[in-house]
């Protein structure tokens, strides 16, 4: 079997949830020759919560202090063929059983009664082998069907992994809501990731020019069941970093589940973004930024002209024990901002700013500007230490400003295994008696979790 192709299959099979970063490829070998691949995938996540306050996202009581656990498995096949000097055909068939159980979360998008069986992955593609050498090995990639898509750090999409739960079915019942909100549990997890149906075609390797052309439909009524096209094109050096540009056009959307959401203006948006990360050729130093122009039409929010854009600032004193991370972010959304399918990347952190905010009380990387300080320390090959520290200014109008600070662990327990406890204490400028979301009162809230994913 060709190198490339395993490698593929390796990096389909992997999820999108980005602390698997540090297990191994969730796939184990049941078949392997010279010309064919066929791989079982397995992956579990599991993760208990527990937040003092609750948010006034959907319907919850103003007294609650919720408890729940959540979890997902997502298992099946993948495969590749080589076929014999033409490229390569791969493909995967997976299903996911997620759950949620407790009190449900604590911005009330699920009730702790959740859970559901579905298709997750559904695809199938080709690589071109050695076909057209100067595109380099693979440098043609074309697949169709239900698969995550990632472009950058997630900043705009992320895989479609919002996972509303059944908080929204009561407003459903009265005829305020449409039916379908639900993905079947594990808000937080985000277990379900793949659009329903994709065409993805790229081009290029891991270094030099590389681009992407595509169209996604999304099935998640939480996403206005939104149908998009666009491109990316980036150059990728190893020693510098990538820069990229990308454009983004929306085509269709549920009509429903958009006006309840307020997502009309996806259907005719436009999004142009321009991005570089990298070291820039010095050790230890990182560097991130992005810039969003977004075209949501005249009737949105005002002329509809929104932008968003961040600038990232890291070093790494790696002669110093435990090699200290220390880094520094500022993040800027414009009102009528729409985050996309934005989703957790690169860490705590990206893009979801702040375990409490990001999750449960707002903002959602729209309408705010936030101030992040980030450290991590390494104090052995398989422990990773953070602190987290966010600041919400001009969010939602000034309603939502606050403050975060996370402390979080990573453990590596074994190739298979990673667990990874959080403490959160957000603290709310205003309750959601005073225009905030915080019911209650705006004391600080105590935050929770522990999250453990097993993979092969």
């Amino acid at each position: 079997m060709k190198t490339s192709s395993s490698r593929r299959v390796a990096r389909i099979a992997l999820a999108g949830t980005a602390l698997l970063g540090s297990v191994q490829a969730g796939a184990y070998t049941l078949y392997e020759s010279d010309d064919t691949l066929l791989n079982f995938d397995f992956e579990a996540a599991v993760g208990v919560f527990n937040s003092q306050k609750a948010y006034n996202q959907v319907l919850i009581e103003e007294d609650a202090s919720p408890t729940w656990q959540e979890g997902y498995a997502k298992y099946g096949l993948s495969a590749a063929q080589s076929l014999d000097g033409a490229g390569s055909v791969y493909g995967a068939f997976n299903l996911l059983s997620s759950a949620t159980r407790g009190d449900g979360d604590a911005g009330g998008f699920s009730t702790g009664k959740e859970e559901d069986t579905q298709v997750e992955d559904a695809y199938i593609g080709w690589t071109s082998g050695d076909l057209v050498p100067w595109l380099g090995e693979d440098g043609i990639d074309l697949s169709f069907g239900s698969q995550s898509f990632t472009i950058g750090d997630g900043f705009l999409i992320n895989g479609d992994s919002l996972n509303f739960g059944e908080g929204f079915q009561p407003l459903a019942d009265a005829g305020i809501a449409p039916n379908g909100l639900s993905r079947g549990g594990a808000y937080w997890l985000a277990a379900r990731k793949a659009f329903d149906k994709t065409a993805i075609l790229r081009l290029g390797g891991e270094t030099g020019f590389h681009f992407d052309g595509f169209w996604l439909e999304s099935d998640n009524k939480a996403q206005a069941e939104m149908e998009l096209a666009g491109a990316n094109l980036e150059y990728r050096s190893e020693a510098y970093g990538t820069v990229g540009v990308t454009y983004l056009e929306g085509l269709d959307v549920d009509d429903e589940s958009a006006e309840f959401l307020g997502y009309q203006h996806r259907d005719g948006q436009k999004t142009v973004a321009v991005r570089a990360n990298g070291s820039l050729g010095v050790e230890n130093l990182f560097l991130s930024g992005e810039y969003v122009d977004q075209d949501n039409g005249d009737d949105y929010l005002g002329d509809g002209d929104d932008h968003a854009w961040y600038g990232e600032a890291g070093w790494t004193f790696a002669d110093m024990p435990w090699s200290p991370k220390l880094s520094y972010r500022f993040s800027s959304f414009s009102g009528g901002f729409d985050p996309l399918f934005f989703g957790f990347n690169r860490g705590y952190g990206t893009w979801f700013q702040g375990e409490v905010a990001a999750n449960y009380a707002g903002p959602f990387n729209s309408d705010t500007d936030v101030h992040h300080v980030g450290l991590t320390l390494a104090p052995s090959d398989t422990v990773e230490l953070g602190a987290l520290f966010f600041q919400f200014d001009n969010a939602g109008d000034g309603f939502l400003d606050g403050n975060e600070f996370d402390l979080y662990a990573q453990w590596v327990v074994n190739e298979h295994l990673v667990i990874s406890p959080l403490v959160g204490f957000y603290s709310a400028d205003n309750s959601a008696a005073e225009g905030g979301t915080q019911l209650g009162d705006d004391d600080t809230n105590i935050y929770s979790q522990v999250i453990a994913i097993v993979s092969f």
